[in-house]
């Protein structure tokens, strides 16, 4: 299974360069892999093309040479092609520019009337561009932008910032087509690039440091396995801890979580009023009941050594007796533990046990620091890196994308999920996902990973059926369903793609 890097610009400029002087690979053979993929898949994408055409807008540089070899390679196959745009600079590109002459490919003047055709290919920038697009290709730009064709981009859609994610415009792609690896820009301005397809054209292997984009396949191997001979203790035991009067519903949601996500037996420690709601509402759950501090209870204590995994925080409050509370239930046997909302807040550092921290960036504020969540807001993988180190344990940062860093290796990234995530409760069903992982033996950061994946996913189909803006946890739930079945059965894409990133409803 190839990995799915995510880089910056001059993560993926060191990479092509890699590719052409310590693997000898020309750069006239990555150009003519990265035309051609990107050719096929304009036909796949648009399959209009086959009779009305495409129309390719070419910059001046490799990213027009591109362009030029998908020209020719869609005129090679008998579909009709016109290519305009700006003289070309790069050696590659002026001689891909003559060789699609020589094979007959048309050329429309920039000034001249464009064809109907049923895509525009935008290749008039690449990776490296940042700023707005200026002069002449703005000029294109915004040509192509207004033209009312559907748009194919090479790399990213020109005006898009491919390491900081920031858009200038004009022009927003329905597909756009990347090599190699995901870019920054792509996960943090999605509405801007609409599909994304990563497609293979014969790199070699990425940098082991750079982080990984989590896919269907990724998560397929992970997902942990059931057997015909299992029983419930087999599939572990989860303690969910929090529910204090007034916030019922978080713990409960978290407890439904870990439950959906395979756990075979699920604690619930919680304050009256949340348990009277569980054993009401949610019978599959054991129940436990606790002030929340400032000390254990015995039965508390128990249920604590009875976990393969803690999942604590949820709705559980921030007065003061709750951090001794807190303080006391991670002093107790050193099982694997999501600390989660309100834990964020109360955790003073000690913890002697493998640990997932799952804050969005106001949590990440309080357990991380003001400079860690500064930094962030211009470059979260490094910023939760830091903070994995920093705090000893897993960090899953919330947010457009995911970021999961641990101690040590590389940093996973997750790009699924939509804006019907943003309300009460997401969050509570991750930490029950993870604590469920977590109580299967996964290691932390593939536990987080695998949560944030399944979260994601679950939300993409609900929102298929039910709209972004209507979902809510229970329609989340509700998919995990189809989430599962389809890791098990997850295939690849076949060449030239590797990983596919959806649009996200928005509706």
């Amino acid at each position: 299974m190839i990995s799915v890097p995510v880089l910056s610009a001059s993560e993926a400029a060191a990479w092509d360069a890699a590719a052409r002087t310590q693997y000898h690979i020309p750069s006239r053979v990555l150009m003519e892999s990265a035309g051609r993929a990107a050719a096929a898949v304009v036909l796949s994408e648009f399959p209009e093309a086959l009779t009305r055409g495409a129309l390719v807008v070419a910059g001046a540089g490799n990213n027009g040479g591109d362009g030029w070899v998908l020209a020719r390679a869609l005129h090679g196959a008998g579909v009709p092609v016109w290519v305009t745009g700006l003289d070309p600079k790069t050696d590659d590109a002026i001689d891909n520019r003559a060789l699609a002459r020589v094979s007959g490919v048309r050329e429309v003047g920039r000034d001249e009337p464009w064809p109907a055709a049923a895509v525009v290919v935008d290749a008039l920038l690449g990776t490296g561009a940042s700023g707005p697009a200026r002069g002449d290709v703005l000029a294109l730009a915004e040509r192509l932008a207004t033209g009312g064709l559907p748009v194919f981009a090479l790399d990213g859609p020109t005006g898009l910032d491919l390491s900081s994610g920031e858009a200038h415009g004009p022009v927003r792609a329905r597909v756009t087509a990347t090599f190699g690896g995901a870019r920054r820009g792509h996960l943090l301005a999605r509405e801007w690039c609409g599909r994304v397809l990563v497609l293979d054209i014969g790199f070699p292997p990425h940098d082991p440091a750079a982080p990984v984009l989590v896919t269907d396949a990724w998560a397929g191997q992970r997902l942990p396995r059931l057997v015909p001979t299992m029983h419930k203790g087999d599939r572990g035991r989860v303690t969910v801890v929090g529910g204090s009067s007034g916030m019922t519903g978080a713990a409960l949601h978290a407890a439904r979580a870990a439950l959906g996500a395979g756990a075979g037996l699920v604690k619930l420690v919680a304050g009256h009023d949340t348990l009277e709601a569980a054993r009401a509402n949610l019978p599959d759950v054991l129940t436990v009941e606790s002030a929340l501090g400032p000390d254990l209870e015995p039965a508390v204590a128990e249920a604590l050594e009875w976990a393969d995994a803690l999942v604590i925080g949820p709705g559980m409050g921030r007065e003061p007796v709750r951090a001794r509370f807190l303080a006391a239930a991670l002093s107790r046997r050193a099982i694997p533990t999501v600390l989660d909302a309100d834990a964020l807040t109360l955790y003073d550092g000690q913890a002697d046990r493998p640990l997932v921290f799952t804050p969005h960036l106001g949590e990440f504020r309080a357990l991380a620091g003001d400079q860690l969540a500064d930094a962030a807001a211009n470059d979260r993988w490094a910023a939760a890196a830091k903070a994995a180190q920093k705090v000893r344990g897993c960090v899953l940062l919330k947010g457009v994308p995911t970021v999961v860093a641990d101690v040590r290796g590389p940093v996973s990234v997750v790009a699924s999920g939509n804006p019907g995530l943003a309300t009460g409760g997401s969050g509570d069903l991750l930490a029950g996902f993870v604590g469920a992982f977590l109580a299967r033996g996964l290691a932390p950061v593939e536990a987080a990973a695998l949560g944030a994946h399944a979260l994601g996913r679950a939300a993409e189909l609900g929102a298929k059926q039910w709209t972004a803006r209507s979902l809510r946890p229970a329609d989340v739930l509700a998919t995990l369903p189809e989430v599962w079945r389809a890791w098990t059965n997850a295939k690849p894409f076949g060449p030239p793609i590797v990983a596919v990133l959806e649009t996200p409803e928005v509706a």
